[in-house]
């Protein structure tokens, strides 16, 4: 799985390796990159070395894949993330990102996102990816409609209160692109 590498016109998106801690805690740390998460705020390297062993690693090893580090190719930095995670309370995969905000209203999710998008369906042959938004975030929502996902439910996560719009997009109507 280490040797995988995406590339955009302007990324390139990679597993998150030992050595990455302080670009992740960089957008980790960021409440505004955290805001429409559900995620919490960490503060510390040992945080974000527990992320990268407790989450990252741990979904390459169990499902074959999971987030991958996003880098900005001009400055050479990691900037946030973008994959697929499969969500085992769920029991299906879904398409997460989280970018720092300066890099927000740049195209970077839908580039990044079309790219794992392709990865996920033509090499981990995954049959549908879902989405999950909070209504107060309609920036993300914009993205996974430009990215032809299907709003399908306004409801609450499973075991959760907050209200959140479910999107879809399934390997066919990926391929009818």
């Amino acid at each position: 799985m280490n040797n995988i590498i995406l590339e955009t016109e302007r990324l390139l998106l990679r597993p998150f390796k030992m050595g990455d801690e302080e670009g992740i805690l960089e957008f980790c740390s960021n409440k505004l990159a955290q805001q429409h998460t559900g995620d919490i705020v960490r503060n510390t390297i040992e945080e974000a070395i527990d992320l990268i062993n407790d989450v990252w690693l741990k979904d390459y090893q169990n499902y074959g894949y999971g987030r991958f580090a996003v880098i900005h190719k001009a400055d050479n930095k990691i900037i946030g993330f973008n994959g697929v995670k499969y969500l085992s309370d769920f029991g299906h995969t879904d398409l997460g990102y989280r970018f720092l905000p300066e890099y927000w209203g740049k195209g970077i999710a839908t580039e990044s996102s079309k790219a794992i998008i392709k990865y996920a369906f033509e090499k981990l042959k995954l049959e549908e990816i879902y989405g999950f938004v909070y209504p107060e975030n309609p920036a993300s929502a914009m993205v996974l409609s430009k990215l032809n996902f299907q709003k399908i439910a306004v409801k609450p996560y499973p075991n959760e209160t907050k209200i959140t719009e479910w999107h879809l997009l399934t390997k066919s109507h990926y391929e009818r692109q």
